[in-house]
């Protein structure tokens, strides 16, 4: 088993299902050969605006992928230090910094992405699902 990070940006397009994609990520999701990890910041970019505007199927989906998470990141004190670390030293915003510092907390041998800054990160694989 393949211990994996998503970052919201890979739950979203699986969710909305709006560009070509979410097929990749919904494959992503829904592999048998992976074992989950997240954090409360995952869920924090995801649920709130998806609940906010009533969108049913796409807690459906969010909450389905949370079911099946095995390793959750802890935000203690060390998680964000390394989290602020990140950002200083690869030039990344807040918020993956912090997915960057969970993933790396739980042990996930990689951490799926939409984005590109977060690929400068060291001590994890970053695989983009963003063409090229």
């Amino acid at each position: 088993m393949k211990r994996t990070y998503l970052d919201s940006g890979v739950l979203i397009e699986a969710a909305q299902a709006r560009s070509a994609i979410a097929s990749i990520a919904q494959s992503i999701i829904f592999e048998p050969n992976r074992e989950f990890a997240s954090s409360i910041f995952v869920k924090l970019e995801v649920i709130p605006k998806a609940t906010y505007y009533k969108n049913a199927d796409e807690i459906v989906l969010y909450e389905r992928f949370f079911n099946l998470v095995v390793h959750w990141a802890h935000p203690d004190d060390r998680l964000m230090q390394a989290a602020y670390q990140h950002a200083c030293d690869f030039g990344m915003a807040a918020i993956d910094a912090l997915h960057v510092a969970a993933a790396i907390s739980v042990g996930a041998e990689e951490l799926i992405t939409t984005e590109k800054p977060i690929h400068r990160a060291t001590g994890i694989t970053v695989v983009s699902i963003q063409p090229a």
